[in-house]
């Protein structure tokens, strides 16, 4: 995987836009791969002001593809948003968190012996095709001007719409107790944070997300990033 590097930017790129597919770090932010090149960019060329753009953020607890768009490219970032995106991960059985994921402490701990693989591979199937899901209390979606987070960070109980996500394949790859290795193909919008909570639910157990990463938007495949450090 070839590192990024400002050389692999040109002054005609500058002119008339670039995409750049990279690989994001762990605990980096979605934003500090933005702050990270533009600072790069703006080094390299001596100019005050670029646009630098990412196409569907990432959580600085989830690894691989993002797209950032440099210049003109900024145009076809709602392009990039509305494609599918394919993931790989972890959930951990028998506990849930109030952030579905390793964000916040274990909340709440259940049986899990009951669970078999076949169980697994027949109640994934069911989450395929246009659900209804209820987003994270604790991401980055405003309400009433304010981000959900924000809300939760404080304790104050919010009612949460549910809206419509689309589940195109959901495959387990392996079960080596209380971890369910998964690959899940799913429309713009979803958050995996919440399939994971809504799948230990209907294991009759609880689950959070463990550990993700992000290798396709639409055609564009992570073995095809940039690597940052």
């Amino acid at each position: 995987m070839q590192k990024y590097d400002s050389d692999l930017i040109t002054n005609d790129d500058i002119i008339n836009g670039k995409m750049l597919l990279v690989d994001k770090p762990l605990s980096w932010t979605s934003f500090d791969v933005v702050k990270y090149i533009r600072k790069s960019l703006v080094s390299k060329f001596k100019i005050k002001r670029i646009k630098v753009g990412h196409a569907g953020t990432l959580d600085p607890l989830a690894s691989g593809l993002l797209i950032i768009c440099i210049g003109k490219q900024t145009k076809k970032i709602s392009e990039y948003q509305n494609q599918s995106k394919t993931y790989t991960g972890k959930f951990k059985l028998g506990e849930t968190t109030p952030s579905y994921d390793g964000e916040t402490e274990v909340n709440e701990v259940f049986n899990y012996d009951h669970i078999k693989e076949i169980d697994l591979k027949s109640i994934s199937q069911k989450f395929i095709g246009k659900i209804m899901q209820k987003p994270p209390i604790f991401s980055a979606i405003k309400k009433d001007g304010k981000r959900m987070y924000e809300y939760a960070r404080e304790n104050k109980k919010i009612e949460i719409q549910e809206r419509e996500i689309e589940i195109h394949e959901f495959n387990i790859i392996n079960f080596s107790t209380p971890y369910v290795e998964f690959e899940i193909k799913c429309s713009k919008g979803t958050y995996i944070r919440s399939i994971a909570n809504d799948f230990g639910k209907a294991l009759n157990s609880g689950s959070y997300l463990f550990e993700l990463r992000r290798i396709n938007i639409g055609d564009f495949s992570v073995l095809n990033a940039l690597k940052i450090e």
